[in-house]
């Protein structure tokens, strides 16, 4: 097994004040239904067990669950850190946050997601697995933002346009 991980980060202004933004973010029912490829969210106060749907890695299917212990800093932040419960092995993790600040337009909303998952692939296999990893978190957050965005009715404005 060899462990392999990517971080990706991304920000985007949302015509919507804090208080819509900070309710979907923390809402695990909601955000379940607005994440591709998440199933469901147990939480349980500020522990959550996230449920993914099955994916492949180099024809290596996974169906992940993860726990992380979860930090709200009302309306600023929610961070999130890897927190297996004691005893459990669980070979895929993430850790990272969302931010929540005041833009001119609305709420500029940043994101970051380090995701870790073991796997039974040699280390050489790296470029291609983190390449694989990359595009299907690109997709998974793109199809999340548009989600959010209907979800609120809004329509954003990126960064650099």
């Amino acid at each position: 097994m060899h462990t392999f991980s990517t971080t990706r980060e991304s920000e985007i202004v949302v015509g919507a004040d804090r208080g819509a933004l900070w309710d979907a973010l923390t809402d695990p029912d909601l955000l379940a239904r607005l994440t591709p490829l998440l199933q469901r969210i147990d939480a349980d106060g500020d522990v959550w067990r996230w449920h993914m749907a099955g994916v492949s890695v180099l024809g290596v299917g996974i169906s992940p669950a993860f726990t992380e212990k979860m930090a709200f800093d009302p309306q600023r932040r929610i961070g999130y850190t890897h927190s297996p419960p004691t005893g459990v092995v669980e070979r895929t993790g993430a850790d990272g946050w969302y931010s929540l600040d005041d833009d001119p337009s609305g709420t500029r909303l940043g994101i970051s997601l380090t995701l870790r998952v073991e796997l039974p692939l040699a280390r050489i296999t790296a470029p291609a697995v983190v390449t694989a990893m990359n595009a299907t978190l690109q997709r998974t957050g793109d199809r999340f933002t548009a989600n959010l965005l209907r979800h609120l009715g809004i329509t954003p404005r990126w960064d650099g346009s």
